[in-house]
Formats: structure tokens, C-alpha cells, sequence
């Protein structure tokens, strides 16, 4: 049934447009035209982010701060890498998600806690950095240190509830 629901969503749109007697081509030409200048103004945002990530994952950093905490949490290394990694990259902390499920299997503690990190943040820094660079913010105020916090809860929040609900 879901390989039917695009080419029907696309066919009754085509539809309505009949309908409605628009022009479907000339319309389809614009709206491509606006979503390539868009495109363009978002591509700096998401470059320097993509090498930024890139930069921060290569350095060795997240390791040297996995390391630092191993001893104090007593959950596995991909599991505080995933809550490390999920304000910076969401590519990056489904990689690793998987990686988890694939070691430990899909109903492991390990892998319900990633889960419950992966719904509970967000992509903090890409959010910021693309949505306010794209429409030309550059003082973010409050909203990076209040977003990171939420991350940290939800952290903390997954770590209570997955140790009461499965542990």
C-alpha cells in the first residue's frame, strides 16, 4: 500500500490542478526556480556544518570525551557517543543507532535507551545553523545554551525512564 501513496498523492494533485484549470507545467517551472534560489542560500549553512561535523568527528575529540566519561556511566560507548553526537549530527547518530541494534539487537536495553535519546533530542547545532543562517540571523541569543539543555534533559529524561520502564 505505501508504494501507491506518492503516485497517487501526484496524480490527485495533477487532478485538482485540472480541475482548477491551472497551468500545471508553468507552475511546476516556477516553483523549481524558487526552490533553486532557495537551495542556494541554504548550501553555505549546510556546507560549513558538513565540515564542521566532519572537522569534530576526524579530531578525535568525541573519543577523548567518551573516554572521560566511561568510567562514571556504566552504559556502552556507542550508546554515550549516540547522546554526544545527537545535537550534531542526525546522519551520524542514526549510523551509529544502527551499529547498536546490529550488535545488540533491536530489543536490548542498550538499543531501547538509544531509541529513547534519538526521539527525546534533536540536531541541535544543524537546526541552528541552518534555519537561522539560512534566513540571515546571526545573534542566536539564548536559543543554542536553551536548546542544548533540552538535549540534556531528554539525556537524562531517557536514561530514568528506560531504567524504570526496561531495566
Amino acid at each position: 500500500m505505501s508504494n501507491y501513496i506518492l503516485p497517487l498523492l501526484v496524480f490527485g494533485i495533477v487532478l485538482y490542478g485540472i480541475f482548477k484549470k491551472v497551468d500545471l507545467y508553468g507552475t511546476f517551472i516556477e516553483g523549481s526556480k524558487e526552490s533553486f534560489k532557495m537551495a542556494m542560500t541554504i548550501f553555505p549553512n549546510l556546507l560549513a556544518m558538513i565540515i564542521s561535523v566532519n572537522i569534530f568527528i576526524d579530531s578525535g575529540f568525541l573519543e577523548f570525551i567518551i573516554h572521560l566519561l566511561l568510567p562514571f556511566l556504566k552504559i556502552p560507548m556507542e550508546v554515550i557517543s549516540l547522546a554526544i553526537m545527537r545535537p550534531i549530527s542526525g546522519n551520524a547518530t542514526l549510523a551509529i543507532l544502527n551499529k547498536i541494534y546490529t550488535k545488540y539487537g533491536v530489543d536490548h536495553f542498550y538499543s531501547l535507551l538509544s531509541s529513547t535519546i534519538q526521539g527525546c533530542t534533536d540536531t541541535t547545532f544543524y537546526v541552528i545553523a541552518l534555519y537561522y543562517g539560512s534566513i540571515g540571523i546571526k545573534n542566536i541569543r539564548y536559543a543554542l545554551k536553551t536548546s542544548l539543555f533540552a538535549d540534556f534533559i531528554g539525556i537524562l529524561s531517557s536514561l530514568l525512564i528506560c531504567h524504570i520502564l526496561f531495566g
